[in-house]
């Protein structure tokens, strides 16, 4: 009897040491063993589920090459003409009453009289 229930024993021990190893997929199994463990499950493996019978087809268009048009340009704007500047005194002023010409004669009662210059002779 003794022999019996040491049997019984290391029995419950190896299939209680085995029981993590038959753990598969969130399932946890118990059994009994009888014989040695070689180190795979004792279940069969999950049902493998196979893809449906056709797959739709894969459609690949390609894209159009991107078209750029240039627009053309506005013609520039021309410059601001430079300032002119102003045209040198072509005249002379002469003063009748004092018988002489600006710069030498400052004030004029008269009035000035605008003289075209002359080149000396």
């Amino acid at each position: 009897m003794k022999k019996i229930t040491l049997i019984i024993a290391l029995l419950l021990l190896g299939a209680g040491g085995v029981g993590n190893a038959w753990a598969d997929h969130g399932h946890v199994r118990f059994g009994v063993m009888i014989g040695p463990y070689w180190g795979g499950p004792w279940h069969y493996p999950p049902p493998y589920y196979y893809p449906p019978y056709y797959y739709p087809p894969v459609v690949v268009q390609p894209q159009a090459p991107q078209v750029y048009i240039e627009q053309p340009q506005a013609p520039a704007a021309p410059p601001p003409p430079a300032p002119v500047a102003a045209a040198p005194a072509n005249y002379w002023y002469y003063c009748a009453a004092a018988r002489g010409y600006y710069p030498y004669v400052k004030e004029c009662p008269g009035g000035w009289q605008k003289v075209l210059p002359q080149p000396p002779n």
